[in-house]
């Protein structure tokens, strides 16, 4: 049977980055009223969403989070030993990584799961250059498991993916539109940062991605952009450089 390559949608003169890293978390699959599990109506909306882009040219890397399902560090408070609550976080991860890949391809958009601990039924392992030549070929590529390793966050797992497959930009889609001087949530007069330095964001101990992460991002010179999930169109609008959320980057 002869082997059939997918070729890669056409490019599209507009987009400001052709290659991104797209940090989900977890909770983003439970929609607005957060909780847990994986609501089909969120999980259809962000996979339509993603469809659109695709089929723009971008190349899309994702690495979605497992908190929906299990979050090693509340396992870890509970007693439970660290690196083994870790772990079952990692296989949460590839339960939401799944999911969605199920979503894109009722889509119609090509998709490979790589996980970073062997699942060879279900998933390939990771390997760097396969998973720049599935991004090159058109498909979307889902990292699943995170780094790995117990003691790092998918928030670094997708800081390190992001520079792997040499990505233009590491997007966080969140459930807030940006970040802000104070947790808004508590302060009516918070105002959105529409940029922000690497060295303020980890002097300042900003939630929104842990520290790690930034300092990779930052070594490298990977800029981030933080911007609402539910709005509908929005990774498109910041694929096309539109001024959206808060950018992370150098002065």
């Amino acid at each position: 049977m002869p082997l059939v390559t997918i070729a890669p949608p056409p490019p599209h003169q507009s987009l400001t980055y052709r290659r991104i890293l797209l940090k989900l978390s977890g909770e983003a699959l439970c929609g607005e009223e957060g909780g847990f599990g994986i609501r089909p109506e969120t999980l259809l909306h962000v996979a339509a969403e993603l469809a659109e882009v695709h089929r723009l040219g971008v190349q899309i890397g994702i690495v979605v989070g497992g908190g929906n399902i299990f979050r090693g560090l509340k396992g870890a408070s509970a007693g439970m030993d660290r690196s083994q609550s870790d772990y079952m976080g990692m296989l949460a991860t590839v339960i939401n990584s799944l999911a969605l890949q199920d979503a894109l391809e009722k889509q119609n958009v090509p998709t490979r799961v790589m996980t970073a601990i062997e699942i060879r039924q279900v998933a390939e392992p990771y390997i760097r250059r396969r998973a720049i030549r599935h991004l090159d070929k058109g498909s979307v590529v889902i990292f699943g498991a995170g780094t790995g390793n117990p003691y790092f966050s998918t928030d670094t797992a997708a800081a390190l993916r992001a520079m792997e497959i040499q990505a233009q930009a590491l997007f966080k889609a969140t459930k807030v539109d940006g970040i802000y001087d104070r947790d808004p949530r508590k302060h009516e007069d918070a105002k959105m940062l529409q940029t922000l330095t690497y060295d303020r964001f980890l002097v300042d101990r900003i939630g929104v991605m842990d520290s790690t992460a930034v300092t990779l991002c930052r070594e490298n010179r990977l800029p981030i952009r933080v911007f609402k999930l539910s709005d509908h169109g929005n990774i498109l609008r910041v694929c096309q450089g539109a001024n959206i959320g808060t950018v992370v980057s150098e002065p």
